[in-house]
């Protein structure tokens, strides 16, 4: 037999009726440089994880106020109620598959993305694609905080009559609304100081509780509007034709963007999984089922407060925020807290604190990390990256989900098709191990994903505004203007490039086929 690497020592790890491997208690080199006790594999007693659970965190995940507004977004660039949310439908579909490829290794070995980007990456190498996640969620967690922040402020205006909108300013804002995004994010900073199963628990009862909350908007707003309105009849701007098409690919992208954060890093959830069983039905019936259908609500939502208002309210806080009833005004605040709170955590947090633990595990752990993606959340400016529904889905939700994507294509093809899913976990912590490459680096990966990568966002570029203006930062004809067409699929070209490119530059050194 022969290995992808150079072989280091012997693996003591044994596998249950279930498949799931563990090692034993000495075998975890816990005074190696890569090794710390979050980065640890998850021992099998402790993976309780249930299908639940899983389809749980995805509710709880997708019902926020950004997903909300998704639709809004694509109706914005053109697109009827129904294409936006076949659109939406679609992407979570596609982006289903990435999660549930990566996730196996979560129930299988109980490790988290960062120590599973090892084995493609090498032991260094793996704090590339893992800091670019970091940073992502970074950029997430302060996008949601400020969302969740500025919903806080508008209900807290409505009930304090407006003193709060007529308040000082600071930085071209009321000082109450920064004074709500800092509490906000302290809150959540203190919840994923009580570890991943107080999470759990919290995930538990708040997915069914923001369910009841959306109900109850659109029950609200229905009676308000006695049916539901001329939103519903609205043609397409673009029709089914060739205008559709140009703006339909790169939304698209956008729209697996959204959520191609989560299909590298859930393995940080999985690794407690119960079984594959319960992280492959959990993800399937939580992820594609509940964004269509939040999608759906939001449009039939805003379509009765076009009846009752006279325009299109997408954003659900503003929509609350027209009713007087105090019981109301209270009722929404909650849900707007629980809603934000439950994505931003488990999206946002629970990975970067993980990646920069990664970085240095004897310096950083769980709880470090966590603080440092507080602090830098703050520091990138979210407001600035929500300014526009086009700088929203095609510079931030494209860009990322191009990189992202190319992680993807090579974390899947060195686990499935190189290594047949065979990993040895020690090694996974041990330098001069099989996962040492050069170094702790391995080149043949670092290639893929600058050429995966260059081939998705390279051609990126901004669309022309009615003015004649650009809409984003980048140039009109593409940063690279040969390869600007494929700047609309970039995290299709991304993951498949990587993938193809990744699996020709291991071949050579032969497949690792040992038995566990």
């Amino acid at each position: 037999m022969t290995d992808t690497v150079p072989t280091g020592s012997h693996i003591s790890q044994s596998a249950d009726a279930g498949g799931r491997i563990e090692l034993s208690p000495e075998a975890f080199p816990a005074d190696s440089p890569f090794a710390n006790e979050d980065l640890r594999p998850v021992p099998v007693s402790e993976r309780k994880w249930t299908t639940y659970n899983f389809a749980a965190l995805w509710i709880s995940m997708a019902h926020c106020i950004p997903s909300w507004t998704l639709a809004s977004g694509l109706v914005a660039l053109g697109m009827d109620w129904k294409q936006a949310v076949f659109t939406i439908a679609l992407a979570n579909v596609i982006v289903l598959l990435p999660m549930l490829a990566t996730g196996h290794a979560g129930p299988k070995y109980g490790i988290p993305f960062p120590v599973l980007a090892r084995a493609s990456f090498g032991l260094r190498g793996a704090n590339i694609p893992a800091l670019i996640r970091a940073a992502v969620a970074c950029g997430w967690f302060g996008i949601q905080t400020w969302i969740g922040g500025s919903g806080i402020f508008a209900l807290g205006s409505k009930l304090t009559g407006g003193h709060w909108e007529n308040a000082g300013k600071i930085a071209g804002n009321p000082w109450p609304l920064w004074l709500c995004f800092l509490l906000f994010w302290a809150l959540q900073i203190a919840i994923i100081y009580r570890g991943m199963d107080f999470l759990r628990h919290f995930e538990n009862w708040a997915a069914p509780f923001v369910i009841v909350g959306a109900l109850v908007l659109l029950v609200w707003i229905a009676v308000k509007a006695d049916g539901f309105g001329a939103l519903l009849d609205q043609p397409s701007k673009l029709g089914w034709g060739p205008d559709f098409w140009p703006v339909f690919f790169p939304s698209l992208m956008g729209m697996i963007g959204f959520w191609a954060t989560l299909s590298l890093n859930i393995p940080d959830f999985t690794r407690f999984g119960a079984s594959q069983k319960a992280q492959t039905w959990g993800q399937s019936l939580g992820l594609p089922t509940t964004m269509t259908l939040f999608a759906v609500l939001a449009v039939l939502v805003t379509s009765g407060s076009e009846v009752v208002y006279g325009e299109a309210i997408w954003d659900p806080v503003t929509l609350a925020a027209k009713t007087d009833n105090a019981f109301g005004l209270l009722f929404a605040l909650v849900i707007v807290l629980v809603a934000t709170i439950s994505v931003n955590i488990a999206a946002n947090v629970v990975s970067p604190a993980y990646d920069l633990a990664n970085l240095a595990p004897k310096l950083i752990n769980f709880r470090t990390g966590a603080l440092i993606t507080g602090v830098v959340g703050i520091l990138i400016f979210p407001w600035k990256l929500i300014s526009t529904p086009e700088f929203y889905i095609f510079t931030w939700l494209g860009v990322v989900g191009g990189l992202l994507g190319t992680v993807a294509g090579i974390l899947i093809a060195d686990y499935w098709i190189v290594r047949r899913t065979v990993l040895h976990l020690a090694d996974l912590y041990t330098p001069g191990g099989r996962y040492w490459y050069s170094n702790g680096w391995n080149w043949r990966a670092i290639l893929a994903f600058v050429v995966g990568g260059l081939l998705a966002v390279g051609g990126s570029y901004s669309g022309v505004g009615a003015d004649g203006s650009k809409t984003g930062p980048f140039p009109t004809d593409g940063l690279i203007p040969f390869l600007k067409p494929l700047a609309d699929y970039g995290w299709a070209v991304g993951l498949g490039a990587s993938l193809v490119l990744y699996v020709a530059l291991m071949l050579p050194l032969g497949r690792e086929q040992e038995s566990v």
